[in-house]
Formats: structure tokens, sequence, C-alpha cells
């Protein structure tokens, strides 16, 4: 399928500090073309951060040799952070987020390592919070314009809608695709809400990050996106991750009553 170009931001905009985070677990038959993409983008101030949780395919080492080719240059584009153990989607998310906000970026993107974000979307979501003010930015597949790939099936279709509905009608939230894993966070909200508080291991850390975001004060813009479905390897998405994803959304309830 092909994609639009990305749009040109102005200057000023394009050269803002801006780290992609993509945690890997057995992704080395995706990683060297996602990475290429999100490398390319036009966007001068971008850097690439892998988050691999030890992956026994190797994914690690050809992380590290992608990132040893990225930065040959003389600057630092792409830079690799190794976790010991297959640990949570959630917690190498929160980990490589860290990071980078440790590093100095201004704006940090989530996304997946499996080729289903569609990376030339990164420089419109960086110029919608720009444009906007917003604090964080949804590709959403569930507002007017967003779409799922066709090849996904109907219980995959359904499964999705009603995770979206359960969890937005739980936690009363406005957001239409609260389990995106596709956002753009400026750094001042993710200090605000205190990474290292998030309980949640698995893909529920994408609703509970909106959820605590919106709850003090921050505000998001949901823009359209197409979903697709990955190329290479399997989904990580286990039946233990389903049960947290199912019962984050009444203990964030529990937890905030008032």
């Amino acid at each position: 399928m092909t994609h639009s170009r990305p749009a040109d931001l102005p200057a000023a905009w394009a050269g803002t500090a801006v780290t992609v985070v993509i945690p890997t677990y057995n992704e080395a038959a995706n990683l060297p073309r996602i990475a290429g993409l999100v490398l390319a983008l036009p966007l001068p101030g971008l850097h690439l951060k892998i988050v691999d949780d030890s992956s026994p395919d190797g994914t690690g080492r050809v992380a590290e040799e992608l990132a040893d080719a990225a930065n040959a240059g003389g600057r630092r584009r792409m830079s690799v952070l190794h976790r010991t153990a297959k640990d949570g989607l959630g917690r190498a998310y929160a980990a490589g987020m860290t990071a980078a906000l440790g590093e100095g970026a201004a704006f940090i993107v989530q996304m997946d390592g499996d080729g289903s974000h569609p990376v030339h979307v990164v420089p419109q979501m960086l110029g919608t919070a720009l444009a906007t003010g917003a604090d964080f930015v949804v590709g959403s597949r569930y507002v007017d314009g967003g779409s799922l790939a066709e090849d996904w099936g109907l219980h995959r279709r359904l499964l999705s809608k009603w995770a979206n509905f359960y969890a937005g009608t739980v936690l009363s939230t406005r957001i239409r695709d609260i389990t995106a894993g596709f956002n753009l966070w400026s750094a001042r909200t993710l200090r605000d809400v205190d990474l290292s508080t998030l309980g949640s291991a698995g893909y529920s850390f994408q609703v509970e990050l909106k959820f605590r975001a919106t709850r003090i004060g921050h505000n998001g813009v949901e823009i359209p996106i197409r979903f697709e479905e990955r190329t290479e390897g399997v989904s990580k998405m286990s039946f233990g991750t389903q049960i947290e994803s199912a019962l984050v959304p009444l203990r964030l309830r529990l937890r905030n009553r008032d």
C-alpha cells in the first residue's frame, strides 16, 4: 500500500526534539524497515529509541547494528535500551520514555514495532500538538477518517471496538480511541503524570496513561489513522494481557471515585 509523503513542517517545528520510542520483542524481521521509515522522516530533531526486552531472535543485536549505521554521520540519531527480561509492554514504554525525558526530548511518540502504525503521520502529530497547544495527540482508529486494515477479522474488529467502548464508559472519558498505542506526548505532560507511578505492565498502559493525563487537566487531540496488520512475526497479546486490560479500567475508576 502506498502512503502520502510526510507533510513538511516549518523549520522551527521540524527541528523540535522528538523521540520515537519503540518497544520490541522478537521483531528482528520488522525492525530494519520500521527504523528506516522513522529515520527518513523530514524531522531534523528526531531521535529513535528502541527498547528491547532481551529478544531471543536477536532483535537487540539488529537494533545495535542499525543504530551504528544511523549514528555514523556523527549525530546520535538512534539508541537502544536493553532490558534484561520480557517485563511487559507498559514497563518497556515507561523505561524508554523516562530515558527520553532525561535526554531532553520535548515530545515523545509511542509506536509499535510491528509496522501497524503509519510512520508518515508522525510529522502531522507533532504539527497538531504545536499548532493547537495539545498536551498529547492520539493516532485514532475511531474518529472520522480513521480505519482498520481489511484483513482484520470480524472478531478482532468487534473486540477492539468493545474494548474502547468498555474502557471509555468505565472511565467516563471522551477519548474515542483510549486503547490506541500510537500517541505523541509533551514532556511536560509525562512529567506531571510521573511514569514511575503507573501500575499497568501490559497494553492497558495506554489506557492508564491517557486517563491519568486527562484526570490532572491535560488536553488531548485525536487525528485519524489507518491501522495496518503486521506483515512479519506474531502478536504479543496474550490471554493474561487481555485480563489485565479488562481489570485496569475498573481499578482506575475505583481509585478515582470522586
